[in-house]
């Protein structure tokens, strides 16, 4: 399926950088995450990584995450954007740039 440009460039990607990461109890998939996006505070998101990584190991990590997804509520913590990652054989690999970029910069 190809898309228009102009539905392209709705979605508002950013580089984010993981300042908390956490556990959710009773979920073996997921973590809640607080991610620098250059806003006023850090952004809540539930990411379905937990199989891959650890809290620990996520914490200060840069990841690429779509800032305009209308939020959700997953195993009741809500979540207010999305980290995006690479799907590998059912596993998600996350995304980052290869460089230091500030949070909140555009990617394009």
């Amino acid at each position: 399926m190809t898309i228009p440009y102009d539905d392209f460039a709705k979605l508002e990607i950013k580089i984010g950088k993981i300042v908390e990461a956490e556990e959710i109890p009773k979920s073996k998939k997921l973590l809640k995450l607080k991610v620098d996006i250059g806003e006023s505070e850090p952004r809540q998101l539930v990411a379905g990584i937990k199989q891959q990584y650890s809290p620990a190991e996520l914490v200060g990590r840069l990841v690429v995450v779509l800032a305009n997804l209308k939020p959700a509520k997953l195993m009741g913590v809500e979540s207010k954007g999305m980290i995006l990652a690479a799907d590998l054989d059912g596993k998600a690999i996350l995304l980052q740039p290869d460089s230091e970029v500030p949070p909140g910069t555009r990617v394009r």
